[in-house]
């Protein structure tokens, strides 16, 4: 017989009798990477249940198994499994569960020790640390004991389908919060500069939090749409660059054939947010001068100062950016107007009519300003 035993605390909530444990992964996974790897190749039996198919997303699994080696990982939320009653056993006076296998004369009547947990939420985390091998990674779990499959079903649409996901532009804006650089800080940092300067062509134009601000017309940007292309320029995995320098490692310079790729990076490594900034501002105040009556048009017909303008224009901005200087020179923005001013796009064609929204609008700008670059040199 085998057994595992760790701390853990009886909760009583309106749903019944629960308990919070902490287990080390490597035996949460012992315990439950069976019903895990099962999403691979069939419907587990909530999913079966509920009639939804969630199969365990591959990239995502990777993407955590990297993000489990960085300095400063962390699962603060509860891993959700569900036990057989006959496997579990809980001591209220030392306050620890024990879960243990039930041998059985026949194969049918056991329960094998890995296969003691139901996952009810946390599968992609589990998956994740699967392979893990560096320092100890306790977990903290909900446990619960002795629920039938309606039960399981319903505590697995509650946390899945009715919670909601944290907005990616208040996520951003929480790296202000942080003591130390990293890639996602400088964009903010940007951000809010460019928001904030009156003179700035983004002068109270970015929602901070992904909602508009009290008080502002014309916010026609989410914080996140910016930081997420202005990324693009800086790095190529911003998450690594904060883990090398949490750690206290170095990050070497760009070559030049990296620079063609991300004209920012050695500027973001040698501290050089303001001349980001800079740069970014001369860019799009040559749009604005160039394009004032699309710019600033309130029209939601217009979509040169929204989503979709605005992220064909950073598409554009390494090419146009290159071919009139060196990466991490401030260019003026009287250089960019002079480009622009050469082509034939009008303030009138940025429009939905021309430009649709989503993705197929903006590949559509991206071609046509693209082609007008290359029409005159």
């Amino acid at each position: 017989k085998k057994s595992t035993t760790f701390p853990c605390l009886k909760l009583s909530q309106p749903v019944g009798d629960f308990f919070i444990g902490v287990i080390s992964h490597k035996v949460l996974t012992e315990i439950s990477y069976f019903d895990v790897r099962r999403v691979l190749q069939e419907e587990r039996d909530v999913e079966r249940y509920l009639g939804i198919q969630r199969p365990l997303n591959d990239a995502r699994v990777r993407d955590l198994k990297k993000y489990v080696t960085f300095y400063d990982s962390t699962f603060p939320t509860s891993i959700i499994i569900a036990v057989n009653a006959d496997t579990a056993s809980y001591s209220e006076d030392r306050r620890e569960m024990t879960l243990s296998n039930i041998i059985q004369p026949t194969l049918d009547d056991s329960i094998l020790f890995r296969h003691i947990a139901r996952v009810i939420d946390g599968q992609h985390r589990i998956a994740g640390l699967a392979e893990y091998d560096g320092p100890e990674f306790d977990l903290s779990v909900t446990i619960f004991v002795g629920i039938d499959i309606a039960q399981q079903a319903q505590i697995f649409s509650t946390v899945n389908l009715e919670q909601t996901k944290v907005n990616k532009s208040l996520a951003y804006d929480l790296f202000e919060l942080s003591a130390s650089r990293s890639p996602q800080k400088t964009c903010h940092n940007v951000v809010v500069a460019l928001d904030q300067d009156t003179k700035s062509p983004f002068y109270h134009r970015i929602k901070r939090l992904g909602t508009a601000t009290s008080g502002r017309i014309g916010e026609t940007l989410t914080q996140a749409t910016f930081v997420e292309s202005l990324l693009k320029l800086i790095s190529n995995d911003p998450r690594q660059d904060r883990d090398h320098i949490l750690r206290h490692q170095a990050i070497p310079l760009a070559s030049n054939l990296e620079l063609n790729n991300l004209p920012f990076r050695n500027l973001f490594l040698q501290g050089g947010d303001i001349n980001i900034a800079k740069i970014i501002w001369n860019y799009f105040e040559a749009v604005k001068n160039q394009w004032p009556e699309a710019w600033d048009s309130n029209d939601r017909g217009y979509i040169l100062n929204r989503t979709n303008g605005f992220r064909a224009l950073m598409r554009m901005f390494r090419p146009i950016y290159l071919m009139l200087g060196r990466p991490g020179e401030i260019i003026d923005h009287a250089r960019y107007e002079e480009l622009f001013s050469k082509m034939e796009i009008k303030d009138s064609d940025f429009h939905i009519n021309n430009f649709p929204p989503g993705s197929s609008g903006e590949a559509a700008l991206v071609q046509r300003i693209s082609s007008e670059l290359t029409a005159f040199g």
